[in-house]
């Protein structure tokens, strides 16, 4: 009888209050953890996707940059050498802490295309070219359609005013004969070339003897502000006014190759004082004269990214003289004075201008 009850009494299968409580707290700590090591991994992730974007975009546009430095000047004549290159030092952007520089191109640095001027029509709605001239080229008549060309004067007329025109068709006979462009009335707007040579030459005679080709008016500017007015073409074709967006203004269109762009810097190098050796690198200088732009011969550029957000994963004090989270200084740029926790990705390449040196180039042979 004293067996039996003490079976009867003996507790039923189960867990204690305490013993749920524990288990809870043991289960609540291991779900905390779990949590915290995701989302400071999902930061961590989250940042290094920032780096890489803005590592592609630099490096992007510096292909863009560097590609189009090579081919500025290809295909002009030798007298109108001065006019590939043109450059602006640290421009004022409404107050902006970072005044990037600015670099204008010019040249056939897409197509080839150099045919001799016939006869130039006052009205400048039909150029005449030499017979057989479309048959140098392996471009079929819609090809020219919309083109972008410049009008080159003969430089024996002592102008140097250049026309930029779009071309609406070309016309010839069967055979090669009576060969043509023809544009609408009126300059091509917005585009203005190097060295300020867009114009017109008085008189119509100047342009017979001179040259037609396929241009390129190619300019590289960052936007700081997101507000571009003024020195800048009207903002619109492809301008989104954002601040950090490099922009390629190509025949008067904005192409923006780049956000989480912080600065953008340019040198250049040539033999300016005709002593037989490079000068050395130097921004831009306004006080160059064309002969002197003409004997550029390298361009030197940075392109500094910067991620859109500041890193929270960051631990302690940045080492000091690594400026990864500082904007650093780059040309005559100045540097920042402090940390942001902005992590930066700066780029510089050196491109040796090829200008007037292809010679089969500006012959139109590939």
């Amino acid at each position: 009888m004293r067996k039996l009850r003490t079976r009867d009494i003996k507790r039923s299968p189960g867990f204690t209050m305490i013993e749920l409580l524990v288990g809870s707290a043991i289960m609540l700590v291991t779900i905390l953890g779990a949590l915290f090591i995701y989302a400071r991994s999902n930061k961590v992730s989250v940042e290094q996707q920032m780096v890489t974007e803005v590592q592609n975009d630099v490096r992007s546009a510096m292909f863009f940059i560097t590609r189009d430095l090579r081919m500025a000047g290809a295909g002009l004549p030798v007298e109108f050498s001065s006019y590939f290159i043109q450059g602006w030092d640290n421009e004022d952007q409404s107050g902006s802490e970072v005044q990037p520089d600015r670099v204008r191109l010019m040249g056939n640095i897409d197509d080839p295309l150099n045919l001799r001027i016939q006869q130039y029509q006052g009205s400048s709605v039909v150029i005449n070219v030499d017979d057989y001239s479309f048959e140098q080229y392996p471009y079929p008549d819609v090809f020219y359609e919309n083109k972008t060309v410049i009008v080159l004067p003969n430089p024996t007329s002592g102008c140097m005013a250049a026309e930029i025109r779009v071309i609406t068709h070309v016309t010839h006979s069967t055979g090669g004969t009576n060969e043509r462009f023809n544009f609408s009335p009126g300059l091509a707007p917005g585009i203005d070339p190097p060295g300020g040579m867009s114009g017109t030459c008085p008189d119509s005679d100047d342009y017979d003897g001179g040259l037609i080709a396929f241009v390129n008016v190619k300019e590289y500017w960052l936007d700081t502000n997101g507000a571009a007015t003024g020195y800048l073409m009207t903002p619109e074709n492809g301008y989104v006014g954002e601040p950090g967006v490099l922009y390629l203004t190509h025949n008067a269109v904005h192409f923006p190759l780049a956000r989480n762009v912080e600065n953008f810097q340019v040198e250049y190098d040539g033999d300016l004082d005709y002593d037989g050796l490079l000068d050395g690198w130097s921004p831009w200088n306004s006080g160059w004269g064309l002969d002197q732009i003409s004997r550029l011969q390298q361009v030197r550029i940075w392109v500094l990214g910067r991620t859109a957000q500041a890193f929270t994963s960051v631990g302690g004090t940045p080492p000091g003289g690594i400026h990864l989270y500082r904007r650093p200084l780059i040309s005559n740029s100045p540097a920042a004075a402090a940390d942001d926790l902005h992590r930066r990705f700066l780029m510089d390449s050196t491109s040796n201008i090829r200008n007037m040196s292809l010679n089969l180039y500006n012959l139109g042979e590939r």
